[in-house]
């Protein structure tokens, strides 16, 4: 029987407030921005940017045979993942393809989440956990999830209460303002950040109780329109631009998360596969820039031919003053100042990834 899905808990809130919405999947919405998009990509490149992120999916797994379906379900190596720690990975399809990017967190020997941002993904893992001596829960909805990213989010998180907060890529329990809460350091925008489950009920106060802490310091409230730019900026993958199309991991630029167990779905196709595109950063030349945004959408054709790219994705990046997008290429093109042609009016420059912080340190930095 299908189940209803709950609506994020501060939905009806943004909806009184006029905030815009945009659709997230069925019966998911997601704030569009609250005040001007590039000033809410400023504030937290600079200070701290607020995001609900409560259309994202949660499946718990625990039972005796945990680990073997991970490792059959997601391409990460999880022996050495210690509990309270996070692991960034990769769904596969038995061609080798990505299904889904996610990450897993580790509770315990028999205990885990999978989370990603698709909540159709429940069918696919019960799917490969039938074989396996496990049980699959669908925690999506359960939770509100709330991203605080930016500089001052630690110091903020300090100030409502927290004690001690994660390391990079781990979680603890904590409360803020006295409500129990999950935090994992982890983010979607390149900067120092934090992601916050929180029980649906307190969800609303929470919100309201950030927002009054942190206007001294420079919060703001933010969209997904600004999560956007700045994930581009961040090199990112948005499954619905970036996975819209079959794309292997190598052909992501996501071969590192390959384990060489190979006992992962989708192995044996992917030591086959010949590598077609790459994902690269793609920079339209200036008198471009509109055309090019108003051209993403979900591209057809899966293989670009040589001198050509597929734009997966656009945005209006305050931090470089410009339009960057993302996009596969052919492999002869996929270095840095090769000029490819979007459509037959629309070129662009091919840039490397991310654009922001090339070395990835501040996610990494002290908090």
């Amino acid at each position: 029987m299908q189940m209803s899905v709950p609506e994020p808990p501060l939905t009806a809130s943004f909806r009184a407030r006029g905030v815009p919405l945009d659709p997230f999947g069925p019966g998911l919405f997601v704030p569009r921005f609250f005040s001007d998009p590039l000033a809410e990509q400023r504030a937290t490149r600079a200070a701290t940017g607020l995001y609900d992120f409560s259309f994202m999916a949660c499946f718990e797994a625990r039972g005796p045979q945990t680990l073997s379906f991970l490792h059959r379900l997601q391409t990460r190596d999880l022996d050495g993942l210690a509990p309270g720690r996070i692991a960034y990975t990769l769904l596969l399809r038995d061609d080798g393809s990505v299904f889904i990017d996610a990450t897993v967190w580790r509770f315990g020997e028999e205990r885990y989440w999978l989370v990603t941002g698709r909540r159709s993904d429940i069918e696919h893992v019960r799917q490969v956990a039938a074989d396996f001596d496990l049980e699959i829960q669908d925690r999506s909805g359960w939770d509100a999830v709330i991203a605080l990213q930016g500089p001052a989010s630690a110091a903020l998180l300090r100030r409502c209460g927290a004690g001690a907060l994660p390391d990079y890529f781990a979680f603890l329990e904590t409360r803020l303002f006295g409500e129990p809460c999950r935090v994992a350091r982890i983010g979607y925008t390149g900067e120092l950040g934090y992601e916050i489950f929180v029980d649906r009920a307190a969800t609303k106060a929470l919100w309201e109780g950030l927002v009054d802490a942190g206007r001294s310091a420079g919060l703001a409230e933010c969209g997904f329109a600004a999560a956007d730019a700045l994930r581009v900026e961040a090199g990112f993958l948005l499954f619905t631009r970036e996975l819209a199309q079959p794309a292997t991991p190598h052909e992501l630029g996501l071969g590192r998360l390959l384990s060489p167990r190979g006992d992962y779905l989708g192995a044996t196709a992917l030591a086959r596969h010949r590598e077609q595109k790459r994902l690269v950063g793609l920079v339209p030349m200036p008198r471009f820039e509109e055309e090019a945004r108003a051209s993403e959408v979900p591209p057809r054709p899966t293989v670009p031919a040589p001198g050509t790219a597929i734009l997966t994705s656009a945005a209006p990046s305050a931090l470089f003053g410009r339009v960057l997008g993302l996009g596969f290429v052919h492999p002869q093109d996929r270095y840095p100042g090769t000029r490819v042609a979007i459509t037959p009016r629309i070129t662009a420059r091919v840039a490397r990834l991310p654009f922001y912080d090339p070395m990835k340190r501040v996610p990494r930095s002290t908090a």
